[in-house]
């Protein structure tokens, strides 16, 4: 990773002949590699030819390290250096980057970086990083004051430093997305009650062709039902 702990990954490979390209999936905010949708796609994407690397993020999962250490930043950094993984140990860098709501602003972020990279998915994903502000807004007072606070994100608790909130902030993603030399695919569920269609559309506007969007009609935010 980013800062040398060393991640968790897993590869999902085509059945027969070798993938055809390569691909690099990022998952949700708190989540892991093994999170349903992560593993569901993933598999799809190779049953298609695509081989696919998903990994756990510096201090979630399997992987080393310690989450309060960790921003959006970091997120980003361990993306391109599991794309270097890739390359040097695959033979191949990643093509398209696959990112499930924060992972996919990260993705975004990271293809920037990323020369290789043609194509960019995002699921659900906020138009600005700082939209995960409201998962911490009930301890936002006290990691001011105080410089970190633990907080429940999904039912488990994560402590969250002031740097992370600071890091989240000082992010630009108009910037970024408007500059990309890739073909863009926006996925997001209208009903999304994590993240509000209109981050779908926000990221389209800034997007320059050519792209996409799908809707994932009736899906909820983490893709929970096997169909969608």
């Amino acid at each position: 990773g980013a800062d040398g702990h060393l991640l968790s990954a897993g590869i999902e490979a085509p059945p027969g002949p070798p993938p055809v390209t390569w691909a690099l999936f990022a998952h949700c905010f708190t989540c892991t590699k093994n999170i349903r949708a992560a593993v569901d796609i993933s598999r799809a994407l190779a049953a298609r030819g695509v081989g696919v690397l998903r990994f756990d993020f510096t201090g979630l999962g399997e992987s080393e390290g310690d989450f309060a250490d960790t921003n959006f930043t970091s997120n980003v950094d361990d993306l391109v250096a599991a794309g270097r993984y890739m390359a040097d140990e695959l033979g191949a860098p990643p093509a398209i980057l696959v990112g499930h709501s924060l992972g996919g602003a990260a993705v975004l972020q990271a293809a920037a970086s990323m020369p290789h990279v043609r194509a960019v998915t995002t699921i659900g994903a906020p138009a600005d990083p700082v939209h995960v502000l409201k998962h911490v807004e009930a301890s936002a007072e006290e990691i001011a004051s105080r410089g970190a606070a633990e907080v429940h994100i999904g039912g488990r608790p994560f402590t969250v430093k002031k740097q992370f909130l600071d890091d989240l902030r000082a992010q630009h993603m108009e910037e970024v997305v408007s500059g990309l030399d890739a073909a863009l695919l926006f996925m997001h569920a209208p009903l999304d009650t994590v993240v509000g269609i209109d981050n779908a559309a926000r990221l389209y506007q800034m997007a320059r062709h050519p792209k996409s969007f799908v809707s994932l009609d009736g899906a909820d935010h983490l893709l929970t039902d096997p169909a969608d």
